[in-house]
């Protein structure tokens, strides 16, 4: 586990392991507030996705992931956390695929994380990008399907090729900061 070294220092590795889990829950419903909105898209641009990955690269598999569904479940209880602040109802919209999108990015960037990606940014940087076509996978079928009348065409232009370079900018970002943000966990855990 990645925060294994924290608990071993910590007198209540179960507390430090739920506030950081928490902390990323919290910052992906910050991060949904700082929002571009863009007129040609349903998709708005938002700081989500490089918290998710920082999630996954920072607390592993597990509990990126745990932050993630923390995050998606306080929406889905109607709490208006999501970019357009409108809780429950984010479900029934274009975006609901790319929130949805956000537990298996956390996980899979995590996994690749303990994988190999620690201390390395390049192949952190991969496990990144690797995460934003997971959010883009599921996310742009929801779109696809559930908004656009299966136009995979229009489902690609209107959920993912306006964000690859906004979004690559922000999983170089995640990577670069990973070991700041790792050595904050830990500092904490002292």
């Amino acid at each position: 586990m990645l925060l294994s070294r924290i608990q071993a220092r910590s007198s209540n590795p179960a507390l430090v392991r739920a506030a950081a889990i928490l902390l990323f829950a919290a910052l992906t419903a910050i991060s949904a507030r700082l929002t571009i909105l863009l007129p040609f898209t349903p998709v708005p641009i938002t700081l989500q996705v490089m918290i998710v990955l920082l999630a996954g690269l920072t607390l592993g598999a597990k509990d990126g992931a745990l932050s993630q569904i923390l995050y998606v479940t306080t929406i889905a209880f109607g709490l208006p956390f999501d970019a357009k602040g409108i809780g429950a109802a984010a479900f029934a919209g274009a975006t609901a695929g790319y929130l949805i999108g956000f537990i298996p990015a956390a996980f899979i960037t995590g996994w690749l994380t303990e994988k190999g990606a620690r201390g390395k940014r390049v192949w952190s940087f991969a496990a990144s990008l690797i995460g934003v076509a997971v959010i883009y996978t599921i996310g742009t079928a929801w779109l696809t399907i559930g908004v656009l009348s299966n136009d995979w065409s229009k489902g690609w232009a209107l959920g993912a090729a306006p964000f690859i370079i906004v979004d690559t900018i922000k999983a170089l970002l995640a990577a670069v900061c990973a070991e700041g943000t790792r050595a904050g966990i830990d500092r904490v855990g002292h």
